[in-house]
């Protein structure tokens, strides 16, 4: 039972991160506890089947939740171990620059552009003409945050075994070039849902540097839900939340002292008048600290 606490208090506190990857784990734990108790029963039911993205748009219009539960659903243990080392290295550093909603949006989108693009590829295609596929598997949506972070700070170097400090835009274009190459393997729609996510990736922070955050709406509307669960308090009570942990803490305030520096900047160049109302009032505050 402390065991149990321990988890629920971790999920509860942890980061968007975290929580993603204990799904992915809850997913990956109860489908095969799921088909341990089918095998005993002599049961012939499969649970992955069910949450698997089927190739035909006929199956998917009846099993629509497909969309998403695939994103969350492994086969082995191999396949989970690769795909959350992925999601917790990248995932790590997208949060370096981004919020958590940001993450969980790109995540969510990038796994359903790579779903989108597998059933596509599979209706016009003629080599997959007689081929009824299932997609599973976080790849798509961890290639989605990988290039997303490479796009917006494609120099950023990460150290790799036995190669040393790598451009994170190189560590990109070697994992789409390698997914594009094994289209002809064993494993084609995978492939091709990693290069759906891909896509994504470069979509959204092109977006973003537009000023337009593509997946805000779906987050609204995430964070919405537990509302409709839940009765509503008529007192209303405001908190400040600490940060969730020491990496998050420490961006929050990387970022903040990249802007003070970008102010200071501005006023050696164009002087103290040149600043805006808000660049006045930041600089105000972190005087004051």
């Amino acid at each position: 039972m402390d065991i149990l606490s321990d988890i629920k208090q971790t999920f509860k506190d942890g980061s968007v991160l975290t929580r993603l990857i204990y799904i992915n784990l809850g997913v990956f734990l109860l489908v095969k506890l799921v088909g341990v108790f089918f095998i005993l029963a002599n049961q012939p039911f499969s649970l992955t089947y069910w949450l698997s993205l089927p190739s035909g748009l006929d199956e998917l219009i009846r099993r629509p939740y497909t969309l998403i539960t695939y994103m969350f659903l492994h086969e082995g243990f191999i396949h989970i171990l690769f795909n959350l080392l992925g999601l917790y290295w990248f995932g790590k550093l997208f949060l370096y620059y981004f919020e958590g909603d940001k993450l969980l949006s790109v995540y969510l989108f990038g796994g359903i552009a790579g779903g989108v693009l597998y059933m596509i590829s599979y209706s016009i295609f003629p080599v997959f003409a007689s081929v009824n596929g299932l997609l599973l598997g976080a790849s798509a949506s961890v290639i989605a945050i990988l290039v997303a972070v490479a796009v917006y700070e494609p120099n950023r170097e990460i150290g790799l075994m036995f190669i040393g400090n790598v451009a994170l835009k190189y560590v990109a274009g070697f994992y789409v070039l390698l997914s594009i190459l094994s289209i002809s393997s064993s494993n084609p729609g995978g492939n091709i849902a990693h290069i759906g996510g891909a896509v994504w990736g470069w979509f959204y922070i092109y977006q973003l540097r537009r000023g337009n955050d593509i997946g805000r709406g779906l987050i609204k509307f995430l964070n919405k839900i537990p509302d409709m669960f839940s009765r509503k308090s008529k007192m209303k009570v405001t908190y400040k939340q600490p940060p969730r942990d020491d990496y998050e803490y420490n961006r929050q305030k990387n970022v903040q002292q990249e802007e003070i520096n970008r102010i200071l900047d501005k006023i050696a160049k164009s002087g103290y008048e040149s600043l805006n109302k808000e660049e006045k009032e930041l600089l105000f505050k972190q005087g004051k600290k």
